[in-house]
């Protein structure tokens, strides 16, 4: 199993601080952070169009185009800008809605990805109520072994967590 961390930091000064760390064994992904932020807030920055304005960095990517019909088999979808102007689509449906504590979602990419292909996977988001705010955990399950696609992925889900968190910090 790899394990990886950033190297940064997040959370109030105040409080304890809660980097974002995420773990794979090839086929599953696991990552988690805490914020001091409550679960309503984190549900409504996962769930709203709102994530266009934290998901992704200049140096990275951006997301744009987020929709979602937030209900059991409701469809989702956005597209990923990088740096150089190229366009990644992706897409998928709504498994279970558990408002401000539980999404699962299938994931596609719209385009041929250099590690996962064009595999469907499953991703569940977790929102735990924590005393300083809310512990989030995110699965991504169906790699198939796909190693390298479940590393790459592993640090993204990493970057995702500190993107999120750091906008929720900024009070947004």
């Amino acid at each position: 199993m790899k394990t990886f961390e950033t190297t940064y930091c997040i959370g109030p000064i105040d409080l304890p601080c809660s980097a974002p760390r995420a773990v794979t064994d090839g086929n599953s992904i696991l990552a988690t952070v805490e914020v001091a932020a409550p679960s309503e807030r984190v549900w409504q920055a996962l769930t709203t169009a709102e994530v266009e304005r934290w998901w992704g960095s200049e140096d990275t990517y951006r997301v744009e185009q987020w929709s979602a019909d937030l209900r059991l088999g409701g469809r989702w979808s956005l597209l990923v800008r990088t740096r150089d102007g190229k366009t990644h689509p992706a897409s998928g449906t709504f498994l279970k809605i558990d408002a401000s504590h539980k999404i699962v979602q299938t994931r596609k990419y719209e385009w041929n990805h250099p590690t996962l292909g064009w595999v469907d996977t499953i991703v569940t988001y977790r929102l735990q109520p924590i005393a300083t705010g809310t512990r989030i955990t995110v699965r991504q399950d169906g790699f198939a072994g796909r190693d390298d696609a479940a590393d790459e992925h592993a640090q993204g889900w990493e970057r995702f967590l500190g993107w999120l968190a750091a906008y929720l910090k900024r009070g947004f």
